[in-house]
């Protein structure tokens, strides 16, 4: 969780904030309830297993794009071994906006794919 320097809790209680010692710093930060009210990061997984039996072409479209811009390195995408999804899914690695999120994908059987997910560029 982020630490609130003084500068912060002052901008939220509208006021100078000088605490003039640490257990004065203690309360305010305690009475402010600070732990409500930034929530704690969300821990990125490493793999993701997506199984898009039963899904459309949009909510497989959808997942796959949440799930590449994520922050996940891996994920084996499990797409079935017959029907649209698999030529699909095979055409968005190849050419569309999906494209430039993947670094490698690899077909592990019939229906499903080992994919590595190129790094987030942060600016």
């Amino acid at each position: 969780m982020r630490q609130l320097s003084d500068s912060d809790i002052a901008e939220m209680i509208g006021m100078d904030f000088a605490p003039d010692n640490d257990a004065t710093r203690r309360n305010v930060r305690s009475e402010l309830h600070l732990s409500t009210r930034i929530p704690p990061q969300q821990k990125i997984q490493t793999h993701v297993n997506l199984d898009l039996h039963m899904h459309t072409i949009e909510q497989s479209w959808n997942e796959i794009m949440e799930l590449a811009t994520s922050g996940t390195k891996t994920a084996t995408i499990i797409t079935g071994a017959s029907g649209i999804l698999k030529i699909k899914f095979q055409q968005w690695v190849r050419d569309s906006l999906l494209t430039p999120y993947i670094s490698s994908c690899t077909p592990l059987n019939n229906g499903s794919f080992a994919v590595t997910f190129a790094k987030l560029k942060t600016e």
